[in-house]
């Protein structure tokens, strides 16, 4: 009898295995893969480099306004040829400056006081440009005196609107010394909103020829008396 019962004991284990043996694999089976490969390394997905949040459009914006022309008087510059903006990237200031039918005025100045050749070989300068209409407000008399002495007082007149180094628009503000070293430049505002010694407004500022940055303004800037 006792050895019938160890039989069946026996047959029981055999058949409790049977059934636990496979049970068992499948399980070792999952856990192989869901566990991390050799050397530590974990299955999750990694972000993608293109799933990362873009620029902020306002930096963006922000960034274009600081390298483009701006202003009401922009809009009278041509917008193709030789006097637009690109093309007067192109040229140095004086040159570029006789493209565009806006400076004309200041153009024939720079001529009669032999300026052209100073202003095309500087480099890096920065140019307050009177318009046609500034120089049309100024007194006559003035005017007249200005363009009789060429070398006198129509230089020192022109060379106060010239300062050295290109100024950006976030490094405009301030006093600057100009070629003319007895009149420095004063300029205040921000954005693009300045004011030029106290009464010329920059009607397009920041625009650019190959060595200079030019602010077109709205007066001429006359010597202080």
């Amino acid at each position: 009898m006792i050895t019938k019962t160890r039989k069946n004991a026996t047959r029981l284990a055999a058949l409790t295995a049977a059934i636990l043996l496979p049970l068992s694999a499948a399980a070792c089976g999952m856990e192989s893969n869901t566990a991390a490969p050799a050397g530590g390394t974990s299955s999750a997905p990694m972000s993608s480099p293109s799933m990362s949040a873009p620029a902020s459009p306002s930096a963006s914006a922000s960034t274009a306004s600081m390298t483009e022309p701006f202003g009401a008087g922009c809009a009278s510059v041509p917008k193709t040829g030789k006097g637009s903006f690109d093309g007067m990237s192109q040229d140095p200031v004086a040159t570029a400056a006789s493209n565009n039918p806006a400076l004309s005025t200041l153009v024939t100045a720079v001529k009669a006081a032999g300026l052209v050749d100073t202003l095309n070989t500087t480099q890096d300068i920065t140019v307050f440009a009177p318009t046609n209409d500034a120089f049309a407000a100024m007194d006559p008399a003035t005017l007249k005196k200005a363009l009789g002495e060429p070398k006198g007082l129509l230089t020192d007149v022109l060379t106060a609107h010239v300062v050295p180094g290109r100024l950006a628009p976030d490094q405009l503000a301030g006093e600057h010394q100009s070629l003319n070293k007895s009149q420095p430049v004063t300029v205040t505002g921000s954005g693009e909103s300045f004011e030029v010694n106290g009464e010329a407004m920059v009607v397009c500022g920041n625009v650019q020829t190959s060595n200079a940055t030019v602010y077109i303004i709205d007066k001429v800037l006359l010597p202080k008396s």
